[in-house]
């Protein structure tokens, strides 16, 4: 396949949806780097990907030094880092929020949000500042309403979108910088919310299923190639048209 000279850094993508984004974008000729916690997982991911356009470089998403290491690996192996998706992010809790653990909340936080900024800071530093590129923030449908039993990832993923909002703004007009806000995606991260009723689970959207992550691996290649060149601070809902349903009845 002949390659696009476009570079990406994906995070978390060792499965489910980081992994479907660098799907996409080694399709059309992009070369990557992903991330991940688990090294044996990532070496596996890189392998299957193509270790010929790939490499993986493992470490927690939150820690600044692996943050650092990636983007500079990603610098050396490649020559320059286009894209970035921020895609790591946990969930650790499942319930009220009156009984929420503060410091859990705090771990959702900086592993969802604060890491993401530190790796827009890096390859802003490395690379996007001086030559330009894009930025895409996996959000979540959770973000943009009230979602019961998961209000810590919620928020967090609401300061995502915010957080996409503010980077726009600062890093126009060299690098545009959007969000993605999926409803619930067949992966092991989602699992929980339709293991057992998947069935059931699609039957509430209108297009008849659960997404699965090649459908935002699609969402996150248009934004970042230049059919959304003048696209910048936006939240592209992909939820097989969930919200539909949210009218009065």
């Amino acid at each position: 396949m002949e390659l696009s000279g476009k570079v990406a850094l994906v995070t978390g993508a060792s499965r489910g949806i980081g992994y479907g984004v660098a799907e996409a974008l080694i399709a059309r000729g992009d070369r990557v780097c992903i991330t991940g916690r688990n090294e044996d997982a990532l070496k596996e991911a890189v392998e299957r990907l193509g270790a010929d356009r790939v490499i993986g470089v493992a470490g927690k998403a939150h820690d600044e030094a692996h943050q650092a290491v990636a983007v500079e690996r990603t610098m050396e192996a490649f020559g320059r880092v286009d894209f970035l998706v921020n895609n790591a992010g946990t969930n650790p809790v499942f319930g009220p929020m009156a009984e929420l653990d503060l410091n859990v909340a705090r771990k959702v936080f900086e592993t969802n949000v604060v890491s993401a900024l530190g790796f827009a800071q890096q390859t802003w530093k490395a690379w996007q500042g001086e030559n330009g590129g894009a930025i895409v923030n996996i959000a979540s449908v959770a973000g943009v309403s009230a979602s019961p039993f998961i209000g810590a990832y919620g928020m967090s993923k609401a300061a995502m979108i915010n957080l996409t909002l503010q980077l726009a703004h600062e890093f126009a007009p060299r690098v545009r910088v959007n969000a993605i806000a999926p409803a619930v995606v067949k992966t092991k991260f989602a699992q929980a919310l339709y293991e057992g009723r998947e069935a059931e689970a699609a039957a509430a959207y209108p297009l008849g299923r659960l997404g699965v992550p090649s459908d935002i691996g699609g969402a996150a290649a248009f934004l970042t190639s230049d059919q959304s060149d003048w696209v910048t601070g936006q939240t592209l809902v992909v939820d097989g048209g969930i919200f539909l349903n949210a009218g009065v009845a």
